[in-house]
């Protein structure tokens, strides 16, 4: 039986973003397509939590040589002995392109596969704000270990096709596998209550973590949506505590949940989800975790990119405040099942482990 080497970047946290997720997601198909004996995972940090000042100075002096997050020469130089015992190497992040180009250049001989779960140089363009130190230092840096990855990989996988799209434009490299986010399935075991209906009052959900993309969309829609409809508003992710603190005024009416170890309880209560994402790449983990409980989900185009939805029907897109303002009232007017047996569907069939599970086999065929 083939063996797997499985590059991540650190031990999972009690709260995982999306990105944490979509590795999670890749090495569970990976290690049901090989058996779980045959992957050993490599942490490039051994550790979940924040690194130590002399940790990113060390780190600050090495990015000018394409090492990205903590990544060092004697981390490279260590994988590249180690992967020598493994028929595949499976690099979760294209960030770390430059693992792929030290294994190349040192004649590995096994197969190289590189996971863009965005493409870094986009994602990094959105992530960071405009004013921030060096920040086109670390967009360059995004950009370079992005062109080692397609230059380097035996193979590449995407999530969507833009994103396929744009490694071509970009770096002339056609992505050989498309496997959409997918999630295990949080709520198989709940039988849904069909009974239970929109209130009048919606409940509107923003789920995402403090971040700049979420932040940005949340206070557009605060701004130009809430003070013209009759909803109530909860907000909750990963460190967004912070965002209420920087927006009193804005917020003051708004319960702010940070670091939720759970968020089924929130999906439950929720009538629906409302998802005004502008800017990005990849696809939105928020969005599958919205079909995968079922919820009405009201969203921009971005937070609908690279999702096989039915229009009105699993989900409502709506990219301007007149549109999420028409739709919010709609739902206010004409009450509906809280629990989408459309969305649920879309979920199982389209974005379920076990619905991108062959596209793993045949990877490792």
């Amino acid at each position: 039986m083939n063996k797997l080497l499985f590059i991540q970047y650190r031990p999972f946290g009690m709260v995982m973003n999306g990105g944490d997720q979509g590795t999670k997601k890749n090495l569970e198909m990976l290690s049901r397509a090989l058996g779980e004996k045959n992957v050993e995972v490599y942490y490039l940090h051994d550790k979940a939590g924040k690194s130590s000042l002399v940790e990113y100075a060390k780190g600050a002096m090495l990015m000018p040589f394409g090492y990205f997050l903590g990544l060092t020469p004697a981390k490279v130089r260590d994988l590249v002995r180690k992967a020598k015992g493994y028929d595949f190497v499976f690099i979760d992040r294209s960030i770390f392109g430059i693992i792929a180009k030290a294994l190349k250049e040192a004649d590995y001989k096994g197969k190289i596969i590189t996971s863009f779960q965005n493409v870094e140089v986009l994602y990094m363009d959105a992530k960071m704000p405009k004013r921030l130190p060096f920040r086109n230092v670390l967009i360059d840096l995004a950009d370079k270990n992005d062109r080692w990855s397609c230059a380097y990989s035996d193979t590449v996988i995407v999530l969507n096709e833009r994103d396929k799209a744009e490694l071509q434009q970009r770096y002339h490299r056609t992505a050989e596998v498309e496997i959409p986010v997918a999630l295990a399935d949080a709520r198989k075991e709940a039988k849904p209550d069909m009974k239970e209906q929109t209130r009048k009052r919606p409940l509107c959900l923003f789920l995402g973590a403090y971040f700049l993309a979420n932040n940005e969309g949340i206070l557009w829609f605060m701004r130009n949506v809430y003070p013209r409809v009759e909803v109530e508003v909860k907000i909750v992710g990963r460190g967004m505590a912070k965002l209420k603190a920087e927006h009193p005024e804005l917020l003051k009416d708004i319960e702010v949940v940070s670091d939720a170890p759970d968020l089924k309880p929130y999906f439950e209560e929720a009538d629906m989800m409302v998802l005004p994402i502008f800017s990005g790449s990849g696809m939105k983990v928020k969005t599958c975790e919205s079909l995968m409980y079922g919820k009405n989900i009201i969203a921009t185009d971005e937070a609908l990119e690279g999702y096989k939805i039915e229009e009105g029907v699993s989900a409502w897109r709506c990219n301007t405040p007149e549109e999420f303002i028409a739709c919010i009232n709609d739902f206010a007017q004409h009450p509906r099942p809280r629990f989408n047996k459309h969305a649920r569907q879309c979920f199982l069939d389209n974005y379920s482990n076990e619905a991108v599970e062959r596209k793993f086999k045949e990877l490792l065929s």
